[in-house]
């Protein structure tokens, strides 16, 4: 398969530059392809502040990320447990597609327009259906920066009705702290995707016989986290209000995660794809580990509270059993107990 690609530079004298998907060109030949390019030119102002090196071309397809198929019709990458770096250039998170009799819905993708780039091929190699839309679990740029690609294929984006101002508050500064991260290259097109439609309660929408259910939930791993449930397959994205062996990362309210996972726990689901760690976990079995630890963390976050400890001291205390069973501890075990320590000292 070929597929439109133009060469993108920050800087045309310098650079950094990396070849850039054109989504939508898709054909089985080169002349295809060229003929499509030809008919309907590319847009090319989405990619403000960059530079184009010469003209898009039709190449042979490129990078596609690996895929899990955890149940008929659904499909997981599973991205790396580490923290973003130069080496996996942001492929740190898990993301899916769910294909249904007339299109194709993808749930996040990645950090980087490059993992969304890959995911649109992934997606392509097993359907010409089209996107019809992109859900984003989260604001968090490891599973909404790759987005924007979608969005540029014709994709509607969908979101937590609080997505929209969380991303625009926080987009510069999640771009500057990857470009450190990853690289510039690594990095480059990227942005926050504008979202279409705003999810208040439950959206449902259908991809031809195949109904989703988007739920947006109340303040818990943050404030804008969005579930996607297959009924299908009973397949659930849980995006990040669920882990699996990276430590869970809290960016909102400690009491109101543990809630929204009591009420994860009752739903009648076959599995769960969480947003980090396995392509899907059996359910409710897979959610014990995360349960003891946010209980664990908030019990000896009020017992440091209750005892007058001084922030500084109880960082360093606080859930410090649960230091072995799970990876990253020590980059986010301190950030969740500061999180919960201010949260729980003003109850």
């Amino acid at each position: 398969m070929f597929e439109a690609i133009i060469t993108l530079c920050l800087s045309l004298s310098d650079g950094p530059c990396r070849d850039h998907l054109l989504p939508g060109y898709e054909a089985q030949t080169q002349a295809a392809c060229q003929v499509a390019l030809s008919d309907n030119p590319p847009d090319l102002r989405v990619f403000t502040g960059l530079q184009a090196q010469g003209i898009a071309t039709c190449q042979p397809m490129g990078e596609t990320l690996s895929m899990t198929e955890v149940a008929p019709g659904v499909f997981v990458h599973v991205g790396r447990i580490e923290e973003p770096n130069a080496s996996n250039r942001g492929d740190v998170s898990n993301m899916g597609f769910i294909i249904g009799e007339t299109s194709v819905a993808v749930i996040d993708a990645g950090s980087a327009r490059w993992i969304g780039e890959a995911l649109w091929r992934a997606i392509r190699t097993r359907t010409d259906k089209p996107v019809s839309h992109a859900i984003v679990t989260h604001m968090h740029p490891d599973h909404a920066l790759g987005v924007a690609l979608f969005s540029e294929a014709g994709a509607a984006v969908v979101g937590h009705t609080g997505l929209p101002r969380a991303l625009a508050d926080r987009q510069a500064n999640y771009l500057e702290s990857l470009t450190s991260l990853i690289g510039a290259e690594a990095l480059l097109g990227t942005r926050a995707p504008e979202v279409d439609i705003a999810v208040t309660d439950q959206l449902q929408i259908d991809l031809g016989a195949r109904p989703l259910t988007m739920q947006a939930w109340p303040v818990a791993h943050t404030g804008n986290d969005l579930t996607v449930w297959d009924t299908e397959t009973g397949t659930f994205f849980a995006g990040d209000l669920i882990f699996d062996r990276h430590l869970p990362a809290l960016d909102g309210r400690l009491t109101g995660w543990r809630a929204v996972l009591r009420a994860l726990q009752g739903l009648d689901i076959e599995r769960v794809v969480p947003g980090h760690g396995a392509a899907a976990l059996d359910w409710p079995l897979g959610s014990e580990p995360m349960a003891r630890y946010l209980s664990v963390l908030e019990k000896d976050t009020r017992a440091a509270v209750e005892a007058g400890t001084r922030l500084g001291t109880a960082v360093e205390e606080i859930a410090q059993s649960e230091r072995s069973l799970w990876q990253l501890f020590d980059a986010y075990n301190p950030r969740n107990a500061t999180v919960a320590f201010t949260e729980l000292e003003w109850e």
